[in-house]
């Protein structure tokens, strides 16, 4: 139930789409960031999908996960082998239906996408930026992204929508930035990181920073941190998967074997997988990146920052969905509710819903039949609502 292997021009989605660069914040009017300085200039890589409206009022921002970039739906090229990371939930007749509003979906701050991040060259240097570039904050990547959407001539978002880091992102517009948000979809995300979660971005981060290849950061143009990545994803993955998914999926079953050999060159499914899964991520993610976006996740705490959640809360001035999912251990369902009790202590409309699967954390970018008609009933209720007072 991953995503679906297709062909970009089968009529089934966006078909081919063309990533854009935004860039900003020229010596002397950097991007202030929550440490207090100023940093620039920043290029953030977005794709746009469907069409603006002339009142420029149908405008969805969506926030990508952890591991997640700016392509959302669609195809780079005929010959991708596969579409975006949320192409079932982005398209024409979809979840967020692109014959209706303008999809916009970007790179964080801090990414490996095409976005301005530790990779980055330097301009002072001439040399990729490594551990030199600036600690950022979900504050950060979401004031970058206010920077974004001024740039695209948007006043106010129909909606701000994520799963995961996605959805603290989107929290973190509907607190920061209320004015320009209409309303907001929050999947399988949470108010602040645990200390469970700040304990496996920790292990992670150790995983890489242990790998010589490390170098303190200085790796690129030799030989990269692979092993202390693939790790560092290996334990991540674990965390979005579910006891009951692993269980059906793997259960015991050796990979290549059919008894113990009763030495160390056996191997259960699952390690196999993990293997896979860490090799294939290190083929795409870069390792200082890892570094400073779970950091920033460790920081993410609106109550802490405005005092308590419901203070926090009492910023919001659009409508909510909140989403979580039962089998969700890294982010599981206590958390979105503790988001749903603020806000409507805070007097805000938000409407909850949790959704039983198997699938754990990662069911946001599996459970695309359920998600959807949620997703767009809220999408409609708040357009038509939109509509109405533009009207009167």
């Amino acid at each position: 139930m991953g995503k679906e292997r297709r062909r970009w021009d089968d009529g089934k989605g966006i078909g081919l789409v063309t990533p854009q660069d935004f860039t900003f914040g020229r010596p002397g009017e950097g991007l202030i960031l929550e440490s207090g300085k100023s940093f620039g200039p920043i290029t953030i890589r977005y794709e746009t999908y469907g069409e603006l409206n002339r009142d420029r009022s149908n405008a969805v921002l969506i926030l990508h996960a952890f591991s997640g970039d700016a392509h959302v739906a669609g195809f780079h090229s005929p010959d991708d082998p596969s579409p975006g990371w949320w192409d079932t939930m982005v398209g024409p007749g979809k979840a967020f239906d692109t014959n209706r509003y303008f999809v916009i979906c970007s790179n964080v701050l801090g990414g490996c996408q095409g976005s301005t991040g530790p990779s980055s060259i330097n301009p002072e240097t001439g040399s990729p930026y490594g551990m030199s570039f600036p600690v950022i904050t979900i504050g950060d990547m979401v004031n970058a992204q206010v920077k974004l959407i001024e740039h695209l001539g948007i006043e106010r978002l129909l909606a701000v929508a994520g799963g995961s880091m996605g959805g603290m992102q989107a929290l973190e517009w509907v607190t920061a930035h209320p004015e320009r948000v209409r309303s907001a979809v929050i999947l399988a995300s949470t108010a602040r990181l645990t200390a469970q979660g700040i304990a496996f971005n920790a292990v992670g981060r150790n995983a890489i920073i242990s790998d010589p290849r490390w170098n303190n950061g200085d790796y690129y143009g030799k030989e990269i941190p692979a092993r202390g990545l693939a790790i560092a994803r290996m334990i991540g993955h674990i965390t979005y998967l579910s006891d009951e998914a692993m269980r059906d999926k793997f259960g015991r079953r050796l990979q290549n074997r059919e008894t113990y050999g009763y030495d160390f060159e056996d191997q259960f499914s699952v390690e196999s997988y993990l293997e896979y899964q860490g090799d294939k991520f290190v083929e795409r993610f870069d390792a200082n990146t890892y570094i400073y976006l779970t950091k920033a996740m460790d920081y993410f705490d609106l109550s802490e920052k405005y005092g308590s959640l419901v203070q926090a809360f009492s910023r919001v001035m659009g409508k909510m969905l909140v989403v979580s999912f039962s089998s969700d251990w890294l982010y599981p369902p206590y958390q979105s509710k503790e988001i749903v009790f603020a806000l409507m202590k805070a007097g805000k409309d938000v409407s909850y819903v949790n959704i039983d699967c198997p699938y754990g954390h990662d069911a946001f970018l599996i459970e695309t039949e359920r998600q959807t008609p949620l997703i767009a009933s809220f999408l409609e209720t708040v357009a038509r609502e939109t509509t109405g007072r533009r009207s009167s």
